[in-house]
């Protein structure tokens, strides 16, 4: 009998393994008997029948230490990982000194904040950005999100600056278990492209962190893209990594390069990541992609890669940081082009919106009005809310396609007017 896991998907995945196995049995037993087989075979049999029991063992410890709702977890210890001093890794275990669950590298914690002076707990997700083979801790790693200099009407970031300026070693907080669809698919062996701009380094850096524990001989190409030195995270883990393992690759490119990078020779490619540099690069689309960045840069890299002819199935992304609002010019704004009125239907609020409000999570957020969000980008799906009529555009593209009729509040804005069960 298969167990059942608790995590989506667990049981298919540990079944077809299963399958696997037995195929592989039959295929060297048959082999065996009819002495076809020479050593070269059965050492490559062998490798590939390891490979497959390591992966059924690493689904059935997920689906017997994940846990539902939240858990008690303990901040350990937080460490600086840029030059700025902006972004931090924070080491997290399970207060209840239990175990944990392997992870899909590239998935996220969900973490329930209990910040002073709010009326609600702070929902928000943060990917794990230490490889799944890790045990005894998760690490998660947040840049910091101060007053923006070209944005002094904008708060700064809520809870990353609750992890920063008020957690210390040995505060509790509420997590629930990792999740997410942006993960390797760790049963293929094709070559990879991992993408990274900014923060946007976590996810990916656990994929790569995962190939290397795992002794992957998969062809893999680091791509990391920042505005400079002071901003990269994590730079000497990487450059460790991507030397350790000759079929791992890297390329840094910075869009604003100080003199001192300059000078130190610190980056590799000046400007923005392009699908030129790609091609340039690779030669050939035939890679797995996975892309991770804020909400412009993943748009474009992800349709530039569609316009190469990569396959949809072979682009992965996840944008990070909310999305905004294109604001629309005098003109359309005197004209009252733009604007819609949206009725939350639960909450008994009907509410003007135009460009300048935002997305419908900051029209609701702004109002009084409770919507459970966590990523703000289009990640999770915490924000998916059904609509009742009218219609939604979406400023960025979600990482998966909500359920039919709901809608991802967090990146979307109405198409004329529109009622929400909410």
């Amino acid at each position: 009998m298969v167990m059942a896991l608790q995590i989506g998907g667990g049981a298919i995945v540990l079944l077809a393994l299963l399958q696997a196995l037995v195929g592989l049995a039959g295929q060297v037993g048959a082999a065996i008997r009819n002495r076809r087989m020479d050593e070269r075979r059965v050492s490559a049999f062998k490798a590939q029948t390891d490979m497959l029991i390591e992966r059924a063992q690493t689904e059935r410890a997920r689906s017997q230490l994940t846990w539902s709702g939240k858990r008690k977890f303990r901040l350990v210890s937080r460490e600086v990982e840029n030059a700025c001093g902006d972004i931090c890794s924070f080491y997290l275990e399970p207060h209840d000194g239990g175990a944990l669950p392997p992870y899909l590298p590239g998935q996220f914690l969900t973490f329930e904040l209990q910040i002073p002076d709010q009326p609600q707990p702070v929902v928000r997700c943060y990917s794990l950005s230490d490889t799944p083979t890790e045990e005894g801790h998760y690490r998660v790693t947040i840049k910091r999100l101060g007053q923006h200099p070209a944005k002094p009407d904008a708060p700064p970031g809520l809870s990353s600056c609750y992890f920063h300026d008020v957690l210390k070693p040995g505060d509790v907080l509420d997590v629930l278990a990792p999740n997410g669809g942006f993960h390797l698919n760790v049963q293929s062996d094709r070559p990879v492209v991992l993408i990274a701009g900014g923060v946007g380094v976590t996810p990916v850096l656990s994929m790569l962190k995962w190939l290397a524990a795992t002794g992957s001989h998969r062809e893999v190409w680091f791509f990391y893209a920042a505005r400079c030195g002071e901003d990269i995270a994590l730079r000497t883990e990487i450059d460790a990594i991507i030397a350790d393992n000759s079929s791992f690759h890297g390329v840094t490119i910075f869009s604003a390069p100080t003199p001192e990078c300059e000078k130190a020779k610190a980056f590799d490619r000046k400007g923005h990541l392009t699908v030129d540099l790609l091609k340039e690069t690779l030669g050939t689309s035939n890679y797995e992609f996975y892309v991770c960045g804020p909400p412009p840069m993943m748009e474009a890299v992800t349709t530039a890669l569609e316009e190469w002819g990569v396959p949809e199935e072979d682009i992965h992304f996840e944008a990070f940081g909310p999305a905004s609002v294109k604001q629309v010019s005098h003109d359309e704004a005197a004209a009252g082009e733009g604007a819609a009125r949206v009725t939350f239907s639960r909450s008994g609020k009907t509410l003007d919106w135009t460009p300048e409000a935002g997305t419908l999570l900051e029209l609701a957020d702004a109002s009084g009005i409770r919507v459970n969000a966590g990523c703000r980008a289009g990640n999770c799906g915490t924000c998916a809310t059904a609509v009742k009529e009218g219609k939604v555009r979406y400023l960025t593209k979600p990482a998966s396609k909500p359920a039919e009729g709901t809608a991802l509040l967090c990146i979307s804005c109405p198409e004329g007017n529109l009622v929400l069960d909410a």
